[in-house]
């Protein structure tokens, strides 16, 4: 992907940000990993409810020919998550916990479903928070495990080290997947974490945009044996 395409994908996803709905964020990286240098855009979401809350995301990949020959599209395979926590007892002391449930698709013709539950803690002024899941897992299509769980952390720390706009954030996700390897071995379960920071511009633009970037760090994923990482440099915008 060459520098200027990186650009092209980027005012692109700043573009639909401008017709997206709020409390929605637009993603686009640039991937410095091995064997990578391609974009990536995110469309994500967020929102409450009385009877809970809703998420989604989806990720768009923007390989070249030579690294995914088979694609003939421009976004060349996109994968995705929407959930869905339930939760009528808000006004309960047992409010932070919430039944949950999930999809998880890809344009290559897998996808599971997740049932389970999260628990979610924060600070007093919501400033940092955490949301712990445990699920079961389906696993329809998309590969098989002999403890089909799935566990997850999702965190979020504002104006971080007291520097007003910069924030971490992400995600880690261990979950039981039967791989066999080219090798002859075989793997009983992967992990696959994100972490991300943003500077906020401030006044620039508003204090919609963002600068930062996240690295992925994983085992055992995506058809890779062992350990990788990925880094990334990005930007976001947000509502």
């Amino acid at each position: 992907m060459s520098t200027k395409q990186f650009f092209v994908a980027a005012v692109a996803a700043l573009a639909f940000a401008v017709a997206a709905k709020a409390q929605t964020n637009v993603q686009t990286f640039y991937d410095f990993g091995k064997d990578r240098n391609y974009v990536t855009t995110t469309f994500e979401m967020f929102k409450g409810d009385k009877f809970g809350d809703t998420f989604f995301f989806i990720d768009h990949y923007y390989t070249s020919k030579d690294q995914r020959p088979a694609a003939a599209s421009a976004i060349n395979g996109s994968y995705f998550e929407i959930e869905r926590g339930i939760n009528f007892w808000q006004e309960s002391s047992l409010k932070d916990l919430s039944a949950h449930v999930e999809y998880d698709g890809t344009t290559w013709g897998q996808g599971t479903w997740c049932f389970g539950a999260k628990y979610f803690l924060h600070s007093q002024d919501y400033s940092n928070m955490l949301t712990l899941y445990a699920m079961y897992e389906t696993f329809r299509g998309f590969g098989s495990a002999d403890i089909p769980l799935k566990f997850t952390a999702v965190w979020g720390m504002n104006n971080l080290f007291g520097v007003k706009g910069l924030t971490f954030k992400g995600f880690a996700d261990f979950w039981g997947n039967n791989c066999i390897w080219t090798d002859g071995t075989t793997t009983k379960w992967t992990f696959l974490t994100e972490p991300q920071i943003w500077m906020n511009l401030g006044s620039l633009f508003d204090g919609h945009l963002d600068i930062g970037g996240e690295v992925e760090l994983s085992y055992n994923f995506a058809g890779n044996k062992g350990f990788m990482c990925n880094p990334c440099a990005g930007l976001r915008w947000s509502f």
